[in-house]
């Protein structure tokens, strides 16, 4: 096989590959990328059994076959020569990289060791708006947990209808809702359409969204699912369970309503939890009339408080949550204004972005016990 590519078409690609590859994986041919030079252009595959990715560049290619070679060492490679043609060709002792006046080999594994990647085409395919499904990852892919031993929520639930779509993720202590009104091409039985995604899919799927343009299209296999953006596919393992009844986890009853600026939140939490518990990272909203008070105390480090001046005339209660988890939420949403609706101390407490986003946003944080 030999072929010549530039080395930014070739970079993008290799790039995009970076997450899927398993540096410390026991199979060494999950570490490579499966690359076939046919025409004009030259396909790339990667996966880690979970997670698969397949995309191509043009090349000028001078002898179509295959070849696997090392993930991160080729984009290493790449990403360090100048802008200009990259020569990739096979001989009989490995596989020879070249541009300008660099010249190396690098080792191959066989191609034959290769794993074949699911194929797409036997369902029906739903398009998908990129920048609702950025919006839906962006919004909850960190609430996911990624040891937990009940592996149904190592992943987010993906719910399609035919007029809208909701993607939600929780790790029991959490939970972030996105609702986005779908317009046309409903799925092909108008009923609901669910399946958990895993934590790895969305991050990679964020990333491809991320590079390309023009719609996403979505296909359901009977273990897999097929995400098309551009000229790439993302090809990804469901995971096989049944996602909590989320529906649930929602409170009806908080009928305490505080409105916060977003960066003067953000700003006083930052600061308080400098001198938190490092491991609760806990935090106290103290409400009284016209004010909340943010505080934090731990004793080896000491304490902190600051005050935020709100609308708010109801009686006095206090609530404690994880830093992190209020500035996961506050990072995620864009409105200068979010809301926080409270019970009491032990109960849920929901935070919301208020004003026009374009999308349903419901964060559920559970309160902690210190």
């Amino acid at each position: 096989m030999e072929f010549v590519a530039r080395k930014n078409d070739l970079l993008r690609e290799l790039q995009l590959f970076q997450g899927i590859v398993e540096r410390k994986n026991t199979i060494p041919i999950l570490a490579n990328v499966l690359m076939e030079a046919k025409g004009d252009e030259v396909r790339f595959s990667a996966t880690d059994l979970e997670v698969g990715l397949r995309s191509k560049c043009k090349a000028s290619v001078t002898k179509p076959g295959s070849i696997t070679l090392p993930a991160k060492k080729f984009y290493e490679i790449v990403r360090s020569l100048p802008d200009t043609d990259i020569r990739v060709a096979e001989d009989k002792s490995g596989v020879k990289v070249a541009a300008d006046r660099f010249d190396s080999r690098m080792q191959t594994l066989p191609k034959e060791d290769f794993p074949t990647l699911p194929e797409s085409g036997g369902a029906p395919t739903v398009g998908l708006s990129p920048v609702s499904m950025k919006e839906m990852v962006s919004k909850t892919q960190f609430a996911i947990t990624g040891e937990d031993t009940r592996y149904f929520l190592n992943g987010a639930l993906f719910v399609l209808r035919p007029d809208s779509m909701s993607l939600v993720a929780t790790d029991g202590h959490r939970l972030a809702l996105v609702n986005v009104k779908r317009d046309g091409n409903p799925s092909a039985n108008g009923d609901e359409n669910k399946a958990i995604l895993p934590k790895k899919t969305l991050g990679e799927l964020g990333r491809l969204l991320g590079e390309g343009d023009g719609d996403i299209s979505y296909e359901r296999g009977e273990n897999h699912l097929f995400f098309t953006v551009g000229d790439r596919m993302l090809i990804s393992r469901m995971i096989d369970g049944q996602f909590p009844a989320y529906e649930r986890v929602i409170p009806k009853g908080n009928d305490k309503h505080i409105e916060f600026e977003r960066d003067r939140l953000t700003n006083a939490v930052k600061r308080v939890a400098l001198l938190s518990n490092e491991r609760s990272r806990a935090v106290k909203f103290q409400i009284d009339r016209g004010k909340v008070d943010i505080t934090s105390s731990s004793p080896e480090l000491g304490e902190a408080k600051e005050t935020l001046p709100v609308e708010y005339s109801g009686g006095e209660m206090q609530i404690c949550f994880n830093a992190q988890y209020v500035l996961d939420f506050l990072s995620a949403v864009t409105t200068d204004v979010v809301a926080l609706e409270l019970k009491d101390e032990v109960s849920q407490a929901v935070m919301t972005p208020v004003g026009a986003e374009g999308y349903d946003y419901t964060y559920v944080i559970m309160p902690m016990r210190v």
